[in-house]
């Protein structure tokens, strides 16, 4: 069967668009009829299309996860690779997830693995997603792969989903008081400004300061905006550079509170992947080798990358990992009693839970400790605005007097 993306009214008179599989043209069109729709262009999905990515948005976090496990069951239930994609395409209700699947379909009907399809699609699977799925392929065993991976996917969503509701308050703080200091900058001081420069006053230190701050933000902030905008472009099109990236990913190891929060991220994926690909009979080299396509950070990934390199060379995990020195010590001493006790699965699985649980109680603090910090500093700036205003009226009322 063949894939055609179609454009189509329906029984309201509303267009609709999406992907429908079919033999044929006929066909297709007969489907979207009998679906209620009426077919105003039908046409299949061209050959220049493939490796492209056909959609700027991408598949969200959950939808992911439930099509993973779907998937991984289609799979263990003995269809083929696309047959499954088949059944997913006709079970989606979005229209983005059907496109997406249909372009992972012709690239799997081409002759490519269901990794490399992926890869056409690199914003609806991220890098350690197709890690993954390729060691599956590698092993045989991708059904548990997939089953493996709709776990942590699920168990990531989780995690996320209670650090965005966590900083959802400090961010609404933020928003609010830079709105309140940016209005009191642009609006009220110049107008105070005004009372001051007709009493011929000598002005405090801090009204003089605040003034000129007022009067440079009125007068550069197109300026400041372009500047910004110029900053972020040069720092990103530094950082697609490896050189400059890998330092940049090692400094940022080295901060205080950040580093350890990013570690504790990247150690704990790292360990998921490398037990569901162990778990799935994947040999090591090759699991080291995906997991560390894994890694966001690049130091650590080039730490997994020397690694692997050592154990090609008879040294044992612990021993290479714990190298670098960018992994946490109970992660390098827990491989070693899974290599030691022949149970490395179980003891990256392990690892992996207690950096998650330390990750979460690291968040809960550092989010704990950001609410009053944040309020304490705004508040001091309010202050601050607010005394360089009644310094001067303060001074006028004593000179009354």
């Amino acid at each position: 069967m063949e894939a055609y993306r179609y454009a189509a009214l329906d029984a309201a008179g509303h267009k609709v668009s999406g992907i429908v599989q079919a033999d044929s043209a006929r066909q297709a069109r007969a489907a979207l009829r009998a679906q209620g729709l009426l077919p105003a262009e039908v046409s299949t999905l061209k050959e220049g299309e493939r490796g492209r990515q056909l959609w700027k948005k991408a598949i969200g976090a959950a939808q992911l996860s439930l099509l993973t496990r779907q998937l991984a069951t289609l799979l263990a239930a003995g269809l083929t690779l696309e047959q499954a994609l088949a059944a997913l395409i006709e079970e989606a209700e979005e229209p983005l997830t059907r496109e997406v699947l249909a372009g992972v379909k012709s690239e799997v009907i081409a002759g490519l693995s269901l990794a490399a399809a992926l890869a056409s699609q690199e914003k609806s699977f991220p890098e350690f997603y197709r890690a993954l799925v390729r060691g599956g392929e590698e092993s045989g065993a991708l059904p548990l792969i997939l089953q493996h991976l709709a776990d942590y996917l699920d168990a990531s969503q989780a995690l996320r989903q209670k650090t965005a509701l966590a900083l959802l308050y400090p961010v609404l703080v933020s928003v609010v008081a830079i709105m309140i200091v940016t209005g009191l900058l642009v609006y009220v001081v110049p107008q105070v400004v005004q009372v001051f420069a007709q009493s011929r006053q000598n002005l405090p230190l801090m009204t003089r300061g605040l003034i000129a701050l007022s009067g440079f933000l009125r007068a550069a902030w197109p300026y400041l905006l372009v500047l910004g905008i110029g900053c972020a472009a040069l720092i990103r099109s530094i950082l697609r550079r490896e050189a400059w990236r890998l330092r940049w990913d090692a400094a940022l190891l080295r901060l205080p509170g950040l580093g350890i929060l990013l570690r504790g991220v990247n150690t704990a994926r790292f360990a998921s992947t490398l037990a569901i690909l162990a778990g799935g009979g994947v040999p090591l080299l090759s699991a080291l080798a995906s997991a560390a396509r894994s890694l966001g950070n690049t130091a650590m990934r080039s730490a997994v990358e020397a690694a692997a390199l050592a154990v090609r060379e008879g040294t044992g995990l612990s021993r290479a990992l714990g190298a670098s020195g960018l992994f946490p010590p109970l992660l390098i001493h827990l491989i070693a009693s899974g290599e030691a006790s022949g149970k490395l699965e179980d003891m990256l699985n392990r690892a992996a839970k207690l950096e998650t649980q330390a990750l979460e109680r690291r968040l809960a603090v550092f989010l704990t400790l950001l609410e009053p910090l944040m309020i304490l500093v705004m508040g001091a700036i309010v202050l601050m605005i607010v005394l360089a205003i009644l310094l001067p009226i303060i001074e006028i009322n004593q000179l009354v007097h």
